[in-house]
């Protein structure tokens, strides 16, 4: 650190008094003779002497660093702020990416059976057949299910319960018995998968998006041959639905199966009970039952099961379709969607089919 200018001033002042007081010293007096008695090099050595002293008396400054400037509001603290105490941070990430639990992408090919725009007779019963591959990281199991989203419901059942496990990576063919609608034209019934918690997922990169079946419905016509005259085409008439729907029950509940109602006083085609032998549903009034199996039946699977008066036992039927005849004489099936165990509500949707 250089000297300041004052202290320079300062030691200049203190060695000329120096040099003039060893000057006067040797000076002659009067009448005398000038005798040499000062050797220039001891003289030299005498001043730089009292320079290195004056230099070692003269107190030092020393200088305050400025402290740097910042741009950052933090690194100042105000006059009446107190120590900030310090805290430890963790860096994390941010926006971790979500796990896709859940989802599911086409197969090769996607459409197994009925490819877009099949053209279909009015009322002709059909299987759809999709083969999904499991795209996310969670096992399929029973508990998830296929289930009508949006569309045309083409007298398929809401939802069908999936058979088996699906592992990660692996694919799945996943069926659904429909029926083509009686009135000409285009339709499309769109699907999804549902999950234990009852959460909708589809196909695509977001999960979003849904899987469909489209028909095309077309005339039909037979023509009827009459000897001597001019063949005309007529109108084969086919089997309608008389009516569909679903329907909660708990034990002691009356079912009509001809008008879809619950208990409506009279004309009730089975009873829903909890024995000592399990839940159970009774034929009534001359109505008549049969279990089909896993698979959706068609009107002459109902016609030709082996159907009978006695009671059915249900609690493990949940997924399979029963074969009825109402008190009527209609033909229809039932199938058992679910069962609360510890209300022993039981979910069913039926399709009972009017006879021309």
């Amino acid at each position: 650190m250089s000297t300041p200018f004052s202290t320079r001033i300062t030691l200049c002042f203190l060695v000329a008094c120096l040099v003039l007081s060893l000057a006067g010293c040797n000076l002659p007096g009067s009448g005398q003779a000038v005798t040499p008695s000062l050797d220039v090099t001891q003289a030299y050595q005498t001043v730089q002497a009292r320079l290195t002293e004056a230099i070692l008396l003269t107190p030092k400054t020393t200088e305050t660093p400025r402290p740097a400037a910042t741009n950052s509001p933090t690194a100042q603290s105000s006059p009446t702020s107190q120590p900030s105490t310090p805290q430890t941070t963790t860096p994390g990430i941010t926006n971790p990416p979500a796990s896709l639990c859940d989802q599911a992408g086409p197969g090769s090919p996607i459409d197994v059976t009925i490819p877009d725009d099949t053209e279909m007779q009015p009322g002709e019963e059909f299987t759809k057949t999709w083969r999904l591959q499991n795209t996310g990281t969670c096992t399929w199991n029973n508990q998830y299910a296929l289930v009508w989203f949006s569309g045309e419901q083409l007298d398929a059942p809401q939802s069908v319960p999936l058979s088996g496990e699906v592992a990660p990576g692996q694919s799945v063919d996943l069926s659904v018995d429909m029926q083509a609608p009686e009135k000409p034209g285009a339709y499309q019934s769109n699907w999804k998968l549902r999950n234990p918690a009852g959460v909708l997922f589809g196909i695509g990169p977001s999960g979003g998006a849904a899987f469909w079946v489209r028909i095309e419905v077309t005339e039909s016509t037979t023509t009827t041959p009459t000897v001597g005259a001019t063949l005309t085409p007529t109108t084969t008439p086919t089997v309608g639905i008389h009516v569909s729907g679903s329907a909660t029950l708990q034990p002691g509940d009356g079912y009509d199966l001809d008008s879809n109602t619950v208990n409506p006083g009279g004309g009730e085609d089975l009873g829903y009970q909890a024995t000592d032998q399990g839940l159970v549903v009774n034929p009534l009034l001359g109505a008549s039952m049969a279990v089909f199996g896993g698979n959706r039946p068609g009107l002459s699977d109902c016609q030709n099961a082996n159907l009978t008066s006695d009671s059915i036992t249900v609690g493990d039927l949940v997924g399979s379709y029963l074969c009825y005849k109402t008190n009527q004489a209609l033909p229809g099936w039932l199938l058992i969607t679910a069962i609360d165990t510890s209300t022993n509500m039981m979910s069913v949707e039926i399709n009972t089919w009017s006879i021309p």
